[in-house]
């Protein structure tokens, strides 16, 4: 426990002081945010805001990590471990994707970075390795980072989707959840303050799944974990929850910085990334459930568009349409966040409801 409580505040210290700095970094070479053009124009004011501030959370999850481990070398059995470095991994490569997404935006001062097409390829070359890497690295219990078997809250072996069929829907995860946060990402706050939370629930089921599994001595059978790493994933959870933390002090409104693409494609990335290792990939419909509502939000405003030629919201994704029905910028990050936290705490109840179904504590 002590080694996730020093990568959180590790991250939190680091994302806090070192935010800022980047700041002025960023306005002296004029790496501001452009605004769409049919957004609200309230939205107007923020054009020339630093973007890409999604390097300072990148970089402090993965100082935060390293300096846990570092501070915790001399314990068996707890240096970095493949479940960790591939979700680090993952999470830096659609950062870079991201990255280079935000840059072009800058360079040729326009709202729109990467071609889809170029989108892809980086999203699906990320994910894609990901898939194939983590399920290789079998340790001595024969696990693997990920499982072929498509999971709610454990390992289930009902419903096998094969090698192949793991890595197709591993790509679609990750390129899924990495596009759900980026779209979350519209006001200031929204996307962050919402990764904190689910990053916080990702803490507590990982180091839950640590006290329950299989491979520990005198554990519940019927109740037990099936997962590699679930200690250095609750790690690389509590890392990224600190460097969000500390970042959204400067994102929140009035945002000083905004993380851009390449903080949203890579916390959405994590996102998924945690997901697959720990057995929990259904289960992030439910603690993301305010990045669903986003996404579903611009499916249904594109579906219904092409159908009928009519909106069903004023403007997609959902938090715009509320700003353009009047609510103030504030009221709707913070009636937002409530929605991302309900999801959160309904999320973590089906979580240890399922656990205590299957056996008594202990």
């Amino acid at each position: 426990m002590r080694s996730v409580l020093i990568a959180a505040l590790t991250a939190l210290i680091l994302s806090l002081l070192g935010t800022p700095a980047v700041v002025k970094l960023f306005r002296r070479r004029g790496y501001g945010q452009e605004i769409r053009e049919d957004g609200p124009s309230s939205h107007a004011t923020k054009r020339g805001t630093p973007t890409m501030g999604g390097v300072v959370i990148i970089a402090a999850t993965v100082v935060g990590y390293l300096v846990a481990h570092l501070l915790v070398i001399n314990q068996p059995g707890r240096g970095p471990t493949a479940s960790g470095l591939l979700v680090l991994g993952l999470m830096v490569g659609l950062g870079a994707v991201g990255f280079l997404d935000d840059f072009i935006k800058i360079r040729k001062q326009r709202s729109l970075g990467l071609t889809a097409a170029a989108k892809f390829i980086g999203q699906l070359v990320v994910g894609g390795g990901f898939a194939v890497l983590a399920l290789q690295f079998r340790n001595d219990e024969g696990l693997t980072p990920a499982s072929t078997n498509l999971s709610f809250v454990r390992d289930y072996t009902a419903f096998s989707l094969g090698t192949v069929g793991f890595v197709v829907f591993a790509y679609f995860l990750i390129s899924g959840w990495s596009n759900a946060v980026n779209l979350t990402d519209g006001l200031d706050g929204l996307a962050s303050g919402s990764s904190v939370m689910v990053l916080a629930s990702y803490v507590v089921i990982a180091f839950w799944q640590f006290g329950n599994a299989c491979a520990r001595e005198g554990a519940n059978a019927a109740s037990c974990y099936l997962v590699r790493d679930p200690l250095d994933v609750a790690l690389v959870a509590a890392s990224a929850m600190g460097a969000c933390f500390g970042f959204l002090w400067w994102n929140a409104s009035p945002a000083k910085i905004f993380m851009g693409d390449t903080g949203s494609l890579a916390l959405g990335g994590l996102l998924a990334g945690i997901a697959i290792v720990t057995r929990t990939e259904l289960l992030l419909v439910v603690l993301g459930g305010l990045f669903v509502i986003e996404t579903l939000s611009v499916m249904i405003q594109i579906g219904v568009f092409k159908l009928t030629r009519k909106r069903v919201f004023n403007m997609a994704p959902i938090h715009h349409h509320f700003e353009l029905a009047g609510w103030v910028e504030n009221t709707v990050i913070v009636r937002f966040w409530i929605i991302a936290g309900l999801a959160v705490a309904f999320g973590l109840g089906v979580f240890y409801a399922e656990f205590l179904s299957t056996g008594p504590l202990g």
